[in-house]
């Protein structure tokens, strides 16, 4: 019986410490091992290949009526000036970029993009869209 009581506070301080750090604000992990690589494709530029990406996935909650966590993705200027909590790409540095992160669907649920079972029913990025954001960043989100 002591073993157990030993055990369930163990596992309730560890579960606190948890929740904790989250409201700290902590980020979660995220395993870059797991993205995909960048695209090959050379001159990925903002106007041309990336904004009709975030056009048809992000600006619907992104874009100028609204934009949740003030994140506007429809136009570069809005993109690199990044969230109400800070920026979300590094140009020069996908793997490093929180908006790579939540489009690939890594890290926390929470910040998963487009968000599962959303209202709108726009489906995850692909592969291929999210190895062409990681380029264009990459090559320094121009």
């Amino acid at each position: 019986m002591q073993t157990r009581i030993v055990w369930i506070s163990v596992l309730g301080g560890v579960l606190a410490a948890a929740l904790i750090a989250r409201a700290d604000g902590k980020k979660a992990k995220v395993d870059v091992s797991k993205l995909p690589p960048p695209a090959q494709k050379q001159g990925v530029t903002y106007a041309s290949d990336i904004k009709p990406i975030f056009d048809r996935s992000c600006v619907k909650c992104h874009g100028a009526e609204k934009p949740k966590a003030k994140l506007r993705l429809d136009s570069l200027e809005g993109a690199l000036k990044g969230s109400a909590e800070g920026k979300v790409i590094v140009p020069g540095d996908s793997a490093a970029s929180e908006l790579v992160h939540n489009i690939a669907r890594l890290g926390d649920e929470d910040h998963w993009m487009p968000p599962p079972d959303n209202k709108a029913g726009i489906p995850p990025l692909t592969t291929d869209e999210i190895a062409l954001i990681r380029a264009w960043i990459d090559q320094g989100a121009k």
